[in-house]
C-alpha cells in the first residue's frame, strides 16, 4: 500500500488521505508548527490566520489568555513583535483521530506592547484539531510556560 499526503496550496493547513502513516502524519504536523511559528516571527499575517482555528486560545507566560483575534490583531500591528520563535528541542507529536497534541520547548525574542525585546524559553503544548474527514489541521489551543533562568 502506498501512502500519501495531500497539501493544500498556498496559507491553508494540511489535508491527508485516510491511508497516510502515523509517523509521516506526525512529522508533518511538526513541520506545521514550525511553519505557524515562522509565519508569527515574518508577520505573515494571511498564513497564520488559516493555520489558527477560528476558536484559538493562546495561554501566554504570563498566564493571560488571547483570542485569536488579539493574538493576529497584535502581530499585525506591531503590539506583538517576535524577532524569534524557534523550537530549540524535538516537537513531539501524539495524534488521536481528529486530534494532535505537540510538545516542546522553544527559543523566543519578543517586544510586547513597547516594551524592550528580551529572550525567553518555554514549553509548548499545542493542541491541534483536523476539519472533518481529511480536513486540514490548525491550532486550536496553545499554552506557553515560561522556563525560570536558574
Amino acid at each position: 500500500m502506498t501512502h500519501r499526503s495531500s497539501r493544500t496550496s498556498g496559507a491553508g493547513g494540511l489535508n491527508y488521505l485516510p491511508d497516510m502513516t502515523d509517523a509521516r502524519l506526525e512529522e508533518d504536523l511538526a513541520d506545521l508548527e514550525r511553519r505557524r511559528l515562522r509565519s508569527l516571527v515574518e508577520v505573515r499575517v494571511e498564513e497564520a490566520d488559516a493555520l489558527h482555528a477560528a476558536d484559538f486560545r493562546l495561554v501566554h507566560p504570563d498566564g493571560g489568555v488571547w483570542s485569536k483575534e488579539q493574538y493576529l490583531g497584535g502581530i499585525a500591528s506591531g503590539r506583538i513583535d517576535y524577532r524569534r520563535f524557534e523550537a530549540i528541542s524535538d516537537i513531539e507529536v501524539m495524534v488521536d483521530g481528529a486530534l494532535a497534541v505537540l510538545r516542546y520547548r522553544s527559543a523566543i525574542d519578543i517586544a510586547v506592547h513597547g516594551q524592550e525585546a528580551g529572550p525567553l524559553e518555554c514549553w509548548h503544548l499545542d493542541c491541534y484539531r483536523r476539519d472533518g474527514e481529511g480536513g486540514s489541521w490548525r491550532v486550536r489551543w496553545s499554552q506557553a510556560t515560561s522556563i525560570s533562568r536558574v
